[in-house]
């Protein structure tokens, strides 16, 4: 598997290896040796979601509190979709730019968000199903939203389509008017420390 760190610090793209034959394909979306070798830790997977969107919904911007954050391992199992990462990580040197990576069925790439990212996709076809990995659990108190079409992120979501938001992100604040409970990087690098001290020295 191959794998290259983003313009953002920790987001990192993961493309595997793919195995056609006349049968169909065979793929592995996540291998933990290279994940290892690309973050320096391990992924704790304590839940796993399963969404299914038409063309057009949006979902995001989604952020969770940091301590302890939920890092997310993305990939699209059907259809095709326009993944997002944003830096919400106040005092981060990419504080509030974003990355954005097609994830599709061809390519079978994966991205890697950490904690502290906030995360947002569109659906690019109908039925187009995301997989995604979370080191923690849902919880609701601790999750938070900023609105997708905030003008000041600009983020890349395509002109001729109609856009599908929920309520919840319809109604969420802008990255300016969310500044009280973003995530900060001092927290964020005291998290992925711990996680890379986990590690045991013959595992690194």
């Amino acid at each position: 598997m191959q794998f290259r760190e983003l313009t953002i610090p920790g987001v990192v793209e993961f493309t595997p290896k793919v195995y056609p034959d006349a049968r169909g394909q065979f793929l592995a979306p996540f291998h933990e040796g290279a994940f290892l070798d690309a973050t320096g830790h391990r992924l704790h997977v304590a839940q796993s979601n399963h969404s299914v969107s038409r063309r057009g919904v949006i979902r995001g911007v989604h952020f969770s509190d940091v301590p302890p954050g939920q890092a997310k391992y993305v990939h699209c199992s059907r259809g095709a979709l326009l993944d997002v990462a944003i830096d919400v990580r106040v005092d981060s040197p990419t504080f509030g730019r974003w990355e954005s990576v097609l994830l599709d069925t061809a390519t079978a790439r994966a991205v890697y968000l950490p904690e502290g990212l906030g995360h947002a996709f569109i659906a690019l076809t109908d039925d187009t199903v995301m997989t995604y990995l979370c080191s923690t659990g849902y919880n609701p108190a601790a999750e938070h939203t900023v609105h997708p079409l905030d003008p000041a992120l600009g983020l890349p979501w395509p002109t001729d389509q109609d856009l599908i938001l929920s309520d919840k992100d319809r109604t969420a604040p802008t990255l300016a008017e969310a500044a009280a409970i973003l995530p900060t990087w001092r927290d964020c690098q005291t998290r992925y420390a711990e996680l890379r001290a986990a590690v045991p020295h013959s595992a690194g």
